[in-house]
């Protein structure tokens, strides 16, 4: 779910690193919100991230 409809933007793995320097996995999930847009066909819900939304990609309905 969390990746943006429009530039594709999704999650980056890395690991985290403690003060002792051991590692382990995470996840860094994208900044996405679901909503309505204005496509040909009527307002339309899609989950967009916060970067598509502020740089106006699209046009909210």
């Amino acid at each position: 779910m969390a990746k943006c409809e429009i530039c594709g933007k999704g999650a980056h793995f890395g690991n985290n690193v403690s003060h002792s320097h051991r590692r382990s996995n995470r996840k860094w999930n994208s900044n996405v919100h679901s909503v309505r847009v204005k496509t040909e066909g009527g307002a339309k819900r899609m989950y967009i991230c916060t970067s598509c939304l502020r740089s106006g990609k699209i046009e909210r309905a």
